[in-house]
């Protein structure tokens, strides 16, 4: 390492403890000098320690002993911590070792800083101190939740990081056949994408109005919560707060698409983007027009917890009876087929048939794919106004559709004129 570079490792060691310790000051900045065991002083110490334990480390010790004055300094302010730690707790009666783990990880990202990747210290540095900021927050968010959704989180952890490196990656079965690990990859992403709209509803309430729970319950389901603003609609009389909710959960998973389809399939996700983009934000600005039409806001049924064991079962099911579907009438029926299986498939849900379409690339030609999207995408917004006709009131239904007549003419106009370019 040169000067200046070994000056910017120290500055960012400097930093992160700079900034965890105005967080932990902030917090206790109440307490008379000497009542807190570490502050915005002690902090910054403590990434400049780890700083320069690894600047000594890289210079001073031999290749067999690498790493031993980083560890002997990181017991010697463990040791520090727990100390000071303990007599804290004995005078407040205090449980926490957030403030004492919290130290000897500064410790650790000062000294990754130095001998190790910059751009990964100052990532870990910043969620530490967004987690320690979150404090209330989160604890609120345990205390609102119940078993049910934390055992449903629980199970999602567990398919991403124990059981999904167990199963294997080869596809299985005809016409191209299906990667069980693939299929294992999708679920999760969806169910995380229910999960955490599920998750933000249950935490902001329904009562904040009609666009926010609209456009939480996109994330959830579009259709079911087009259903349920639909139903709404008829009790409260106030059609236009809930169209404003449909709307905005409609515009919610246009833009849900286009992040399926560019963490699945870029090339696919281009030429659809400015489509989608141009489309969500127009029903969008309409949730808003209509939000301000209807001076007031009222509670919705929303879809309930959307990753129970059962609902990823049937996710599942789905997804791998709609690839084989679509492959079997792509190769059968030719490009023809695979388009009537996107409408069809599109009437319930626009998420498996883009996953699906996406998975097929490249063997599946690129014009064909978009092609396949832009109908699945076009058949579900026009299912839902249909569905918006016969669950909810004359005018909620007359507001969606002009709306999403709307957006769905844009975004074709807008992606036939991208493509001429």
């Amino acid at each position: 390492m040169d000067l200046i570079d070994i000056f910017q490792r120290l500055g960012l060691a400097i930093a992160i403890g700079a900034a965890v310790g105005v967080e932990r000051h902030w917090r206790e900045r109440d307490e008379p000098e000497g009542a807190r065991i570490a502050g915005i002083r002690t902090f910054t110490l403590i990434g400049m320690t780890g700083g320069v334990a690894g600047l000594l480390d890289v210079d001073l010790t031999p290749g067999a002993l690498s790493g031993f004055i980083v560890a002997s300094f990181l017991i010697a302010i463990a040791v520090v911590l727990l100390r000071f730690g303990l007599m804290e707790a004995r005078a407040e009666g205090s449980f926490s070792a957030t403030t004492v783990i919290a130290g000897i990880t500064t410790f650790g990202l000062g000294a990754l800083a130095v001998v190790g990747e910059m751009a990964v210290a100052s990532a870990a540095g910043a969620a530490m101190v967004t987690l320690l900021a979150s404090r209330e927050f989160l604890h609120g968010a345990i205390r609102r939740l119940t078993w049910v959704e934390l055992r449903s989180a629980v199970i999602l952890l567990a398919m991403g990081f124990v059981l999904l490196p167990l199963i294997p990656a080869d596809p299985y079965g005809p016409f191209g056949g299906v990667s069980p690990r693939s299929l294992a990859i999708l679920v999760i992403m969806l169910a995380s994408i229910s999960y955490a709209g599920y998750v933000a509803v249950r935490l902001m309430g329904s009562g904040r109005g009609d666009l926010v729970a609209g456009a939480v319950g996109g994330l959830v389901s579009s259709t079911a919560t087009t259903l349920a603003m639909g139903r709404q609609s008829k009790v409260t009389g106030n059609a236009a707060g809930s169209a404003s909710g449909a709307i905005a959960a409609g515009s919610v998973s246009l833009l849900r698409t286009a992040v399926l389809l560019f963490a699945l399939a870029p090339a696919l996700a281009q030429p659809l983007l400015p489509g989608l983009l141009v489309a969500g934000g127009l029903m969008l600005v309409g949730a808003f027009a209509l939000v301000a039409q209807a001076g007031s806001s009222s509670k919705a049924d929303l879809p309930g917890n959307p990753f129970e064991l059962l609902q990823v079962i049937k996710m599942a099911l789905l997804i791998t009876v709609i690839a084989f579907i679509a492959r079997a009438a792509s190769q059968i029926f030719g490009d023809g087929g695979l388009y009537i299986v996107s409408a069809l498939t599109a009437l319930a849900d626009v998420d498996a048939m883009t996953v699906t379409v996406a998975g097929m690339l490249p063997a599946l030609p690129l014009d064909v794919a978009i092609t396949a999207v832009g109908i699945a995408v076009t058949a579900n917004m026009l299912a839902k106004v249909v569905y918006a006709a016969v669950a909810g009131s004359r005018g909620f239904a007359l507001r969606l559709a002009a709306i999403s007549l709307l957006a769905v003419v844009s975004g074709f106009v807008v992606t036939f004129a991208a493509g001429l370019v």
